[in-house]
């Protein structure tokens, strides 16, 4: 039910129920805290796209699906998909056509970039279902459009379209659904081709910094540049622009070992 795709160190999971509208039912669910976790792995992926089959991105949880275990085990799958998802170092990217709703509208939320087509619709349905925000909304919300309007978007349950989305700054880009397909190769082929060690310092400063003071994020940012320097790509990039020509990046370790 999760399908994935690798093309020039980009991986592509795509939700595979489109009968439901992608619906995250126990299996699913599973499969992409597996396929996360693999991606942490896999030293050769440069960044990560997530998106739906036929024409939707993901319609929440599955509640159709009955299961005779307790809601905590239920929300441990949950907790599971979103701490790998932000845990993740590369560059993520949900490209989203049609619905996200509920939880499937806080994955997409919860990667570092949100691509969609004008038709795409977003609701956090929870309330009309009896249910209170989860898969990271609580968290996400908030700091993404400040604790108001998270409020709004939680407590009425209301629906808005790719553009208000857009404006709220809950999406990235809105692209034509004709043009997404390409816009996204674009996109992740950039990020792919950045310097991996550096971009995955800057994301891990960006997601830490939101809750650290001044005093903690300039340590923070102290401690990991020398990393940066200690790596080819930071020659490679003052060559490249004394070259005037674009960077190849590696990632390769460049201190020499110490010698015994």
């Amino acid at each position: 039910m999760l399908l994935s795709a690798d093309v020039d160190g980009v991986r592509t999971l795509t939700l595979n129920r489109a009968d439901r509208k992608n619906a995250m039912n126990p299996q699913l669910w599973l499969e992409l805290a597996d396929a996360l976790r693999a991606a942490a792995r896999d030293r050769e992926l440069r960044a990560l796209v997530i998106t739906g089959a036929g024409g939707a991105f993901c319609s929440g949880a599955d509640i159709s699906t009955a299961e005779d275990i307790h809601p905590k085990d239920k929300l441990r799958r949950l907790t599971e998909v979103a701490l790998a998802l932000h845990e993740l170092t590369v560059p993520t990217i949900a490209k989203v056509t049609g619905v996200a709703v509920g939880a499937g509208w806080n994955l997409a939320l919860g990667c570092d970039f949100v691509v969609a087509t004008p038709e795409s619709r977003f609701c956090q349905i929870f309330s009309k279902r009896g249910l209170s925000v989860d898969l990271g909304g609580s968290w996400l919300l908030p700091k993404l459009v400040g604790l108001q309007q998270a409020k709004r978007l939680v407590l009425l349950a209301e629906t808005i379209d790719a553009e208000e989305a857009r404006s709220m700054g809950l999406v990235t880009w809105v692209r034509p659904a004709d043009e997404i397909d390409a816009f996204v190769s674009d996109l992740a082929g950039r990020l792919a081709a950045g310097p991996a060690v550096a971009r995955a310092q800057s994301k891990g400063l960006l997601n830490d910094g939101a809750n650290a003071t001044l005093r903690e994020a300039l340590a923070n940012e102290a401690r990991a540049q020398p990393g940066n320097f200690a790596t080819a790509d930071s020659t490679e990039a003052y060559a490249a622009f004394a070259e005037k020509r674009e960077p190849v990046f590696t990632g390769r370790w460049a201190v020499a070992p110490r010698s015994e």
